[in-house]
């Protein structure tokens, strides 16, 4: 349970019990980063459905709302700094450190974000009027076993947050939500491509600029979010075809 509060504390803005953690039990916390993405879902898609109730629309701005709010535009952050990096990516491995590591938010980042707050926006309206409310409540918890699979995987970037969570992820606990995934994915099946989705984001980060990072986990989970959004949309408009 510890684990589970400083993983809320560290992905969203909820208030939660004080815990004192060292560097290990905070590393270990990634183990929660799914169950954590179960309460931004349950959250999300709790704006969705009251907001329907007034208008589709309005159900949709709620629920983007809330999500933005309750992880604190976190992982927006990271896809906006990692575009910004892979737009100097044709230059130099220092040239994309560089760019990760400033804070400013340049053209590229401006644009995926202004882009990727759209998408979810125009995603979440058409699931609002398929009323997929349970979908829509796992989309976080499947996004966010991507970073347990990403540091596993793939070599930290540098010597960031992404190299402290290393350590802390082993083949189990990788296999306990891959278990909890295909559960899920018995009533959602559109969560089934999330394997797909995580194993390219790795791949593309891994080419692009060679490792994963925080950055590189937050715009991550902005990606596959809205894939999957997108994948309950398709799947939702596949079965009112039928």
């Amino acid at each position: 349970m510890k684990g589970f509060i400083i993983a809320l504390q560290f992905l969203t803005r909820l208030p939660t019990p004080a815990v004192a953690a060292d560097g290990g039990a905070f590393a270990r916390s990634m183990h929660w980063f799914p169950a954590v993405g179960v309460v931004i879902g349950a959250l999300v898609a709790g704006a969705a459905w009251a907001g329907a109730h007034l208008d589709p629309r309005l159900g949709a701005l709620a629920a983007l709302i809330v999500w933005v709010g309750v992880t604190g535009a976190l992982h927006l952050d990271g896809l906006g700094d990692l575009a910004d990096a892979s737009g100097a990516a044709h230059k130099d491995r220092e040239r994309v450190l560089a760019v990760l590591a400033d804070p400013h938010v340049g053209s590229f980042g401006v644009v995926a974000i202004v882009l990727q707050l759209i998408a979810k926006l125009v995603l979440l309206g058409l699931l609002v009027e398929a009323r997929a409310f349970a979908g829509l409540m796992l989309v976080p918890f499947a996004a966010r076993i991507g970073p347990l699979v990403w540091n596993w995987w793939l070599e930290p970037l540098h010597q960031g947050l992404a190299a402290r969570f290393r350590s802390a992820i082993g083949p189990a606990i990788l296999l306990a939500w891959a278990a909890a995934l295909v559960t899920a994915s018995w009533w959602v099946p559109a969560l089934l491509v999330t394997p797909l989705l995580v194993l390219g984001w790795g791949w593309r980060v891994r080419r692009t600029i060679g490792g994963i990072s925080g950055d590189g986990h937050g715009a991550g989970i902005e990606v596959i979010e809205t894939a999957l959004l997108l994948a309950l949309v398709v799947s939702a408009a596949g079965g009112h075809g039928r």
